[in-house]
């Protein structure tokens, strides 16, 4: 094996040493025997382009297109063109699984389930690593800095494990990296012929044992020392990145005490949205509760309060121990009324959620486990890989019972609580703005106002429950869900959020679960279908209190209801089906979606935020035009090799044909009707278009007999070449004739005094050409065709025009520089 093939090889085991740290992240390992197989491949392509040789952009565009060509035949092989070639759709289900992957990576705690998205992300990353690592270690011959790669690929899967085994497999990546530098090393010392060392130490002599050369000895300490130090750094009490993307401590990284620190979540409407769009439901918690009033027992998960414009998301918090006595909720006085309710959860043994569903607010938690507490939010979040998975837990919560003339009488927010929380960004529509106005027009209070709200939704507006909604993207989206009024419990509490934070009311959305279904053994379930968000509104006195816009979902809070309110409004019933008695079914036609459907993103989102207004006006012009491109790179592109191929061969045979024409007739590389030069030879002129024509002629035969497996030697004779295609070819008489006889002119015109070029020389090769066309097989008389391998030489005349044209330009340059003013200076100064 040579030593860059070696060093080719060494490239991928170090990428795929590396990529184990990945193995504990998902539950199954069948990942990895893919990614082993494309990066096999990539290298491949890798060591075939420098074989030729390539150049080297030329050489990673190669294996770039190859990695895209693979990675689209094993994930989006149905929407590609002839199941490879990546289109539009194809793109588009890139993207959806890798949005997927992401929402699943933080769904799901460690180990993970080994989803569509999960999987891409795992081969795509490690075949983007191995092309790096091969780019810099073999392709640039540096291996060295193919280190950093293979130290992102460590680093992130050291930063979402749980620790444990850490350890084991930074060893196994250290070890991949050595090996690449020594591999490196043996092929730079190979190119310098022996190794060298210093004198021997210690007896010399027949029976003294050799020893490892000096390089080599070198190179052994100082791996010993870097894995040395590896493997000591890890015990020291260094910072280190553990915890995932929750953490417990000061700066959001480290072990910690859970003293202090900082978390920063995921966006949970994920969760909620393919909650709703379930084929089959599944109870996710199961309650035992003292409450009288389960139409008020919603299960609070986390809410979101950074809102951009488009969606709302949890901002940054702080997290601390989990008090023993949970303090008394933001804006709650003494006179408002409330009761004491306790609650028993247990979480189904497959539900995995880091933060905890609790009753809001909670006023003490009894749990096991690593958890933290959030005191802005009141919410319970798992640290360090803790979640709720087969989790059994009580809960004590506060049934605040405000009445409709408490919240009429709330005197204005407190600074704190209005500045974060009526904060709307320049983005959102005017649209919404004015809307909002026109809905509450005549409402004097902010609780008027928020009922106002919550009526136009859920009662008033014409709005229909639906999930199968269409879904865009943009700053507009919340004024197409206003303008065809369909859309689930998200677009309801999004909505409803917006526009109160326009009319000041400070205001969030909580997600969680609406009120489950009461069993015949006094339990409640809860299932994936009772996913839900809803808004918050604050009102100083009584603090954050619950609305319900969403129609048919939930259940409308009592101090809405019109006979507590000051406002009139249509009478409606009081709790969904989601919280009755009876069992609960499963969701309207309209709830759910099919798998064929999520893949087409037709109720995908959160919120639709597309500001186009969609239509029937056909296809797109770019769509038109980017098909028809495609389908002529398709067809074009293949046929380059072919179409060169023969160009260059009629080239070649039409030259020879003006072989015999007169001196005024011959010019080089065939050129005809080119004028002699005043005072220039005909006879030498004549002789050097015998040359250029012959040369060619011979050009065309080598490359023929190359297109059908017959590689060229260019370290043998002429007549030497000609027995060795005429043995290899396995020809006979006429064709073994014709190949010696284009080999005799070629000796003629290279060696004679008086160059000349004999006629025939072209139907010589056509003679060739049948011979071996009709002894190939067939699948070599198709690469012939198709794919013949002299085609190679158009990359090699690019190089070299390329070369050229570099040196042409740097002599430009040169010229230029020299003729300006500080040029001459310094000519001047050297001489």
């Amino acid at each position: 094996m040579s030593g860059r093939a070696r060093l080719t090889l060494c490239s991928a085991a170090a990428t795929l040493m590396a990529a184990t740290a990945l193995l504990p992240l998902v539950d199954r390992s069948s990942w990895f025997l893919q990614a082993v197989l494309l990066l096999l491949v990539q290298s491949g392509v890798g060591a075939a382009a420098r074989r030729i040789p390539l150049a080297r952009p030329l050489t990673v565009a190669a294996q770039t297109l190859v990695t895209v060509l693979l990675l689209t035949l094993v994930f989006a092989r149905e929407q590609a063109l002839a199941g490879i070639v990546p289109g539009p759709e194809a793109i588009t289900r890139f993207a959806d699984l890798f949005q997927a992957g992401g929402d699943d990576v933080g769904r799901y705690a460690i180990p993970a389930p080994l989803s569509d998205g999960i999987r891409l992300m795992l081969i795509g990353g490690v075949l983007v690593i191995g092309l790096m690592v091969d780019t810099l270690a073999v392709t640039f011959r540096n291996a060295a800095p193919a280190g950093l790669p293979l130290l992102a690929l460590y680093s992130v899967a050291a930063g979402l494990s749980e620790g444990g085994t850490d350890w084991l497999w930074f060893l196994v990546a250290a070890a991949g990296y050595l090996m690449l530098l020594l591999a490196e090393g043996r092929e730079r010392l190979s190119q310098w012929g022996r190794v060298f060392g210093g004198a021997p130490r210690g007896p010399s002599g027949p029976g003294a044992a050799e020893g490892p050369v000096a390089p080599v000895r070198t190179g052994r300490r100082i791996g010993m020392a870097a894995l040395g130090v590896a493997l000591v750094v890890p015990l020291l009490p260094l910072p280190a990145i553990q915890g995932g993307l929750l953490d417990g401590t000061g700066a959001g990284v480290g072990a910690g005490t859970g003293g202090g620190g900082t978390i920063s979540a995921v966006n949970p409407l994920v969760s909620l949205r393919d909650s709703l769009n379930i084929d089959q439901d599944r109870t996710v918690l199961t309650l035992r509760t003292n409450s009288n009033d389960l139409s008020d027992m919603y299960l609070r998960i986390v809410s979101l309060d950074d809102f951009d414009g488009t969606t709302w998301r949890p901002s940054r918090k702080r997290i601390q121990e989990v008090p023993k006595t949970f303090p008394t909720p933001t804006g709650l006085n003494a006179e408002v009324k409330r009761t004491e309710v306790s609650t028993q959860i247990t979480a189904a043994e497959w539900y995995a959620q880091d933060w905890l569903p609790m009753p809001y607010p909670p006023s003490g938690v009894r749990i096991d486990g690593n958890w933290r507490f959030e005191p802005e939010g009141m919410t319970l979040v798992g640290d360090h890989g803790q979640n709720t998975r087969g989790l059994t837990y009580q809960v004590n919560s506060l049934e605040v019972q405000p009445t409709a003339e408490q919240l009429a009488a709330a005197p204005e927010a407190r600074a704190s609580i209005r500045e974060d929380y009526t904060e709307v960004p320049s983005s959102l529509p005017t649209v919404v703005w004015r809307e909002a106005q026109q809905i509450t027009r005549g409402a004097q209070t902010d609780y008027a106002k928020a009922v106002a709200l919550q009526d136009y939704f859920a009662v008033t507006g014409g709005f229909q429950y639906d999930t199968q909604v269409d879904v865009g993207t943009g700053p507009d989206g919340i004024v197409r869900f206003l303008r065809d009024k369909q859309g689930f419990c998200v677009h309801y509490s999004f909505a409803m959020a917006a526009m109160a934070r326009t009319l000041g009311i400070p205001a969030r959305v909580a997600v969680g679960f609406a009120p489950g279904t009461p069993q015949g053994n006094g339990t409640v379930e809860v299932s994936l279908k009772d996913a839900h968000a809803w808004p918050e509104l604050y009102f100083e006195g009584i603090g954050w209190t619950r609305f319900e816009p969403t129609p048919t979902r939930g259940s409308t809070p009592s101090y809405t209801l019109p006979d507590s309110s000051e406002t009139t409004v249509p009478a409606r019933p009081e709790v969904s089906a989601s919280a009755s008695a009876a069992p609960s079914a499963a969701p309207s036609a309209s709830a759910s979606c099919s798998a064929a459907e999520r893949r087409e993103n037709g109720c995908a989102s959160a919120l639709p935020l597309d500001s186009a207004a969609g239509g029937d006006g056909g296809t797109p012009w770019y769509k038109l035009a980017w098909w028809s491109l495609l389908a002529v790179l398709v067809i074009a592109v293949p046929s380059l090799p072919m179409l060169w191929r023969l160009r260059r061969r009629s080239m070649r045979l039409a030259s020879a044909q003006h072989a015999g024409g007169g001196p005024e007739r011959a010019g080089p590389q065939g050129a005809v009707g080119d004028p002699l030069a005043p005072g220039e030879d005909p006879a030498v002129r004549a002789g050097e278009a015998a040359v250029a024509h012959v040369l060619a002629v011979w050009q065309e035969l080598t490359d023929t007999a190359w297109d059908f497996g017959i590689a060229p030697d260019e370290a043998l004779t002429p007549r030497r070449a000609a027995e060795r295609i005429v043995l290899l070819g396995e020809l006979e008489e006429p064709a073994a004739g014709s190949v010696h006889r284009v080999a005799g002119a070629v000796e003629q015109v290279l060696f004679a005094p008086r160059p000349r070029a004999e006629a025939g020389l072209a139907d010589e090769v056509r003679t060739v050409r049948a011979a071996l066309r009709a002894r190939a097989t067939w699948p070599t008389r198709l690469r012939a065709l198709v794919a013949p391998r002299s085609a190679v030489r158009a990359m090699w005349d690019l190089m070299d025009r390329w070369t050229a044209a570099k040196a042409s330009w740097a002599a430009r340059w040169s010229g230029l520089v020299q003729r300006t003013p500080w040029g001459q200076r310094g000519q001047q100064q050297g001489s």
